[in-house]
């Protein structure tokens, strides 16, 4: 009898929790990490991260993971699986927060740290129609490049090596079919699922290593916990985007009619200045009040006093 879990995969973010910090299995993170940033990227060790506590609110958190690369730089992964519209200014916290963490007290300025932070995003993050996001610093009006002395010195050949970056990694807006390595890791992230053709670095040690079937019965067990939460939350997340879709019809067709009464209102006092004299002006007010407008705003949209 076949085993039902034999080819199923274990969702990223869990894995990211109980497996992928083993240094036996840094090859599946290192695939990650080389097909994003497009060059070869291997893992040195594992720092300590900001938060992989197991607590009650874990269902809703965040998971994120710090690496050190073989050239000394700092990886942040993060997966989020919540909705935060702050999400973008604690991405900058976060690196911020590396910059300074990871210099010593006295040491000179080219010892800070390059720092990555990829994000994986299971929410909607801002408005834009692609699925993956690089984001770096320069400085134009023409680019502001290194002199040859400074690209000697710190080994890079552009400003913007210096500097933070960011990847974000929208999973949920993808819905086709994997073309590219980055494409197959994002079909994974999204799906759980592994493609039998897909051949971009470190999907096939996922493959093999983070299969279901290698849990014991209490792993299953809050795994599955973890899976019901997780639907839980993206249909908490659905429901509120509907409400607030909803709230916002309905909030828009009442400033509709609101503005198209302000227009109306406009439009009469045109055309009763139009005549040419106060008369005008007054029956304009005379109808006003007699749709109940306040004789404040009757005042001050026809520049007649109150006692007038």
């Amino acid at each position: 009898m076949t085993n039902s879990n034999e080819n199923q995969i274990i969702r990223f973010d869990w894995a990211m929790k109980r497996l992928l910090r083993n240094k036996a299995n840094f090859s599946v993170l290192e695939g990650l990490l080389t097909t994003l940033l497009g060059e070869k990227i291997i893992i040195r060790r594992l720092l300590e991260s900001e938060s992989n506590q197991e607590d009650e609110y874990d269902k809703y958190n965040r998971v994120d993971m710090l690496a050190e690369n073989s050239k000394g730089e700092l990886v942040l992964i993060e997966v989020q699986n919540n909705n935060e519209y702050a999400y973008f200014q604690r991405m900058l916290f976060g690196t911020s927060k590396l910059v300074t963490e990871y210099i010593n007290r006295g040491e000179s300025y080219d010892k800070v740290r390059k720092v990555y932070s990829v994000n994986i995003v299971y929410f909607s993050l801002g408005h834009g129609t692609d699925f993956v996001y690089h984001g770096k610093t320069e400085f134009t009006n023409d680019l502001l490049e290194l002199t040859p002395f400074q690209k000697q010195t710190f080994k890079v050949d552009t400003v913007s090596q210096l500097y933070p970056e960011y990847y974000i990694l929208k999973v949920n807006d993808f819905n086709q079919v994997a073309r590219s390595p980055l494409e197959e890791w994002i079909y994974y992230l999204n799906t759980g699922e592994i493609p039998s053709t897909a051949t971009a670095p470190g999907l096939e040690e996922a493959r093999e290593r983070l299969k279901l079937d290698s849990m014991t019965k209490d792993e299953l067990a809050a795994y599955y916990r973890h899976l019901d939460n997780i639907v839980i939350l993206r249909d908490n997340i659905n429901t509120e985007r509907e409400e607030g879709r909803a709230e916002g019809k309905a909030e828009g067709r009442a400033e509709g009619r609101a503005e198209g009464r302000a227009e109306g209102i406009e439009e009469g006092l045109n055309k009763g200045l139009a005549k040419g004299h106060k008369e005008g002006v007054k029956e304009s007010a005379r109808n006003l009040k007699k749709l109940g407008v306040a004789i404040e705003v009757i005042s001050q949209a026809t520049g007649l006093s109150k006692e007038e």
